[in-house]
């Protein structure tokens, strides 16, 4: 048998010299990224995308609300703008207001929301199906889980 030489051989056939060396200035460079990208999201908190996630979410909670009480796009039957303005909440209010950097406590209500919105929107029909009803639900879930978890805008928060 021929005496090895230092270098390493990979499973591909490279050879490589020093290979102990190379893969801890490759597990440094590994490292050095998320480092960055960890300083590059302490950067963007509070940044305007956060607001922009918060308008988001009042403006279309307030949508929601008019197309499922009938004031945008009457009509006298239900339609797509109606059942649109019944899940909005769950489709865009809720996703919005978690995107944006919030406490873990108001993420904890957000998740459970998540979860309790289309519970309730099948299951509400079954007792009475108006859009407004369902929604009107949505909002007081929204309220109550967020006074719940988070407090209420007036007093202080709890834990």
């Amino acid at each position: 048998m021929p005496p090895r030489n230092c270098a390493a051989e990979s499973s591909t056939g490279v050879r490589s010299e020093g290979s102990t060396e190379n893969s801890d200035s490759l597990k440094e460079e590994k490292r050095e990224p998320t480092q960055k990208l960890d300083k590059e999201d302490s950067m963007l908190t509070g940044s305007f995308l956060y607001t922009i996630f918060e308008v988001q979410a009042w403006l279309f909670l307030v949508i929601g609300g008019l197309l499922s009480f009938n004031i945008i796009f009457p009509s006298e039957e239900p339609n797509i703008a109606r059942l649109l303005g019944m899940w909005s909440i769950w489709m865009f209010t809720i996703p919005a207001l978690r995107a944006r950097d919030c406490s873990a406590a108001e993420k904890e209500a957000l998740n459970y929301l998540f979860l309790l919105v289309p519970i309730l929107n099948v299951s509400l029909p079954f007792v009475w199906k108006s859009f407004p009803f369902i929604y009107s639900a949505d909002v007081v879930a929204l309220a109550a889980l967020y006074a719940w978890k988070v407090g209420t805008p007036f007093g202080e928060e709890t834990s």
